[in-house]
């Protein structure tokens, strides 16, 4: 064995020693491993285990299961467990807890609870104990092997117990010590305690900035930065790839997107490589629809260095250009993942049935049973809001019932309201009132809605009162449900009605939500709300529309009034409808082309329905596809027409 194959720059052990042992082994992977180079570390192992030469020792397997934790890399984590119940150290304390901090990494959470249900923690912590009765004095290394096991079962008394043997016993500046004690009162939501031995160790070193850093971030999210900052200018400690990964991903899971992609300039200019953990969660970062341009600018980088084998960065990616409205290449990517798991078939299910594709949703929910994958609750409630979208009640009839029959997924009360929208979209209204009736739980405040849009579509007076009178009781405060009513019943120009539903709105100091558009162009996002003019282009913009109402109007194509709120005369009401923010973010977005072929809108309410039908005109008008994604779904709409079939 000369360099051991991708293991460039370190044949320190073929070269070095003649005859290396599985100690040998065990230290250099944990090397590879310390250094982010994980997906080597665990090749190392497999290459070694496959040699027959040598049998891993619970020590080898525990330096590959924190490669496998921190990499995320779940495939091989089973396989290390398998190997751990092989070689019969399943009961081990120590590999247990390396073990169930894998699968937790990992989030396979089913591991980590078969892990715990095969130790003899209880043993363990009683031994610890004994030692005290019997005479046996514990030293550091025991308590700082014992109070990780005290973090995983959330054993804050007997942490306590031993914080106090430590004192009492001369170990209250050892700063192995002092990290597991800020890790176990962080783990036990003891975050005060965490503070005070933090703040008493008098040189922590980077594990426990670390893991105060990440204690913060479960709290207070301000405070996890400041604290990232004093740790940056401390002199006495040098941030390693943790230190990075704890605060990128603090960002990312506390929705601070723009911060994350910052963090991750500043780690590369300060000369930090990030790993795959790093990516994974820049990723997860980007999924936020205001950054996906930054989404694209990491999958460039994944590219790059060859990241394109992990499970959670691809369907990251997957996620990201669903939501950019991309579903093209969110398919793409998709069919290019060597492994897919539960989550990523979720993921492209939802991302197809958000985008209107119900039928291309269906056959992914197929193949995925197909292959062996076992569909959970998250599935179906993606395939069955596809078969909504695309008007297949047959399907998602079939699909529901098969959840308990065929694959013993009970259904809950979002699959229900799921249900009946897929009716209610297919104009079996009457049906979709009795399913509601039928249900075995209380029916939710979704429920109700799906009724209510779907009584909007079809113009069901009768209907749209029961379900609204039944919306103003369980979320008396959502403004859309009145709107809806009021739409309803001024359709059917029962405007004393309508006024009374105004007047409730008025009553209750409910007021509507201001919609609010943003578009894509160059490398900047612009937003618009309703009557915008502080756009350097408003006028170019309002001259636009006004020349569009005028080429619909010779089209035989006549303003919506229906969706205007205000009582306003006829030619008000058309003005009113021309300052809609999703129509602003469309024409500057037209006005702005530079030579592309399409353009993508994002609003925070559904599309008013006169919004819809002029952005068809435009589409058809110019020649371009306009991608709008409301708070609901996808609208592609090209030459004249929109992917949900006017069913929005």
């Amino acid at each position: 064995m000369t360099k051991m194959r991708c293991f460039q720059g370190c044949p320190l052990i073929s070269h070095l020693i003649s005859d290396p042992d599985v100690q040998s082994w065990t230290l250099l992977i944990s090397a590879y491993t310390k250094n982010g180079r994980c997906k080597e570390a665990i090749k190392l192992y497999t290459e070694v285990k496959n040699s027959r030469k040598i049998a891993p020792d619970k020590f080898a397997i525990l330096a590959v299961a924190k490669a496998c934790a921190a990499s995320g890399d779940l495939v091989n984590a089973k396989e290390i467990h398998s190997d751990a119940l092989k070689y019969r150290f399943g009961s081990d304390l120590l590999l247990g807890n390396a073990l169930i901090d894998m699968y937790g990494k990992c989030k396979y959470f089913e591991g980590a609870e078969r892990v715990f249900g095969d130790l003899r923690m209880k043993d363990a912590l009683l031994a610890f104990r004994e030692m005290g009765l019997s005479g046996i004095k514990p030293n550091a290394m025991t308590l700082s092997s014992i109070l990780p096991a005290c973090s995983d079962l959330k054993c804050l008394n007997l942490g306590r117990e031993i914080h106090g043997f430590g004192i009492k016993n001369g170990m209250g500046e050892n700063v192995f010590i002092n990290s597991a004690l800020v890790d176990m009162y962080s783990s036990c939501s003891s975050i005060k305690h965490a503070e005070m031995v933090f703040h008493n160790m008098p040189r922590p070193d980077v594990v426990s900035w670390n893991v105060i850093i990440s204690a913060y971030f479960s709290m207070a999210i301000a405070k996890a930065l400041n604290k990232f900052q004093q740790m940056r200018i401390n002199q006495g400690v040098k941030l390693d790839i943790i230190s990075w990964n704890t605060v990128i991903s603090g960002c990312a899971d506390n929705g601070k997107a723009q911060e994350a992609l910052e963090l991750l300039r500043n780690m590369q200019q300060l000369g930090c490589k990030p790993n795959q953990i790093t990516i994974t969660s820049v990723l997860t970062a980007c999924t936020n629809l205001e950054v996906w341009r930054g989404g694209k600018e990491i999958h460039a980088y994944v590219v790059r260095h060859c990241f394109m084998g992990d499970l959670a960065a691809n369907t990251a990616l997957v996620l990201i250009y669903a939501k950019s409205g991309d579903l093209e290449m969110s398919n793409r990517l998709f069919s290019m993942m060597p492994l897919k798991d539960t989550v990523a078939w979720n993921t492209i299910i939802i991302a197809n049935s958000m985008h209107g594709r119900g039928e291309k949703a269906l056959s992914l929910f197929n193949q995925m049973v197909g292959s062996g994958v076992k569909p959970n609750s998250v599935t179906f409630t993606g395939v069955l809001s596809g078969c909504s979208h695309s008007q297949m009640v047959d399907e998602g009839l079939s699909i529901f019932h098969s959840m308990i029959k065929d694959h013993k997924v009970e259904p809950d009360a979002e699959h229900y309201s799921c249900m009946v929208d897929v009716l209610g979209r297919g104009g079996r209204l009457t049906e979709a009132y009795n399913f509601i009736q039928q249900m075995p739980m209380e029916p939710s405040a979704a429920a109700w809605g799906a009724l209510l849009g779907a009584c909007r579509v079809y113009k069901n007076t009768d209907l749209g009162r029961i379900a609204a009178n039944r919306l103003f009781e369980i979320e008396p405060d959502n403004p859309g449900n009145y709107v809806l009513l009021f739409n309803i019943l001024g359709s059917a120009k029962l405007w004393e009605e309508a006024s009374s539903t105004r007047k409730l709105m008025r009553d209750r100091g409910i007021r509507k939500v201001p919609g609010c558009s943003w578009v894509h162009v160059g490398n900047r996002v612009y937003t618009f709300v309703v009557g915008d003019k502080n756009n350097n282009m408003s006028n170019d913009i309002y001259k636009f529309l006004d020349e569009i109402r005028m080429k619909m109007k010779l089209a035989g194509c006549y303003p919506d009034t229906e969706f205007v709120l205000q009582d306003l005369d006829g030619e008000e009401q058309e003005d009113s409808l021309c300052n809609h923010s999703e129509k602003l973010a469309v024409a500057f977005g037209i006005l702005n082309l530079r030579g592309e072929s399409s353009i993508r809108v994002f609003k925070n309410l559904r599309i008013c329905g006169d919004c819809h039908n002029t952005i068809k005109f435009i589409a058809k008008f110019v020649g371009v596809q306009i991608i709008v994604r409301d708070s609901l779904r996808f609208h592609h709409f090209t030459n004249g027409l929109c992917s949900c079939g006017d069913f929005w």
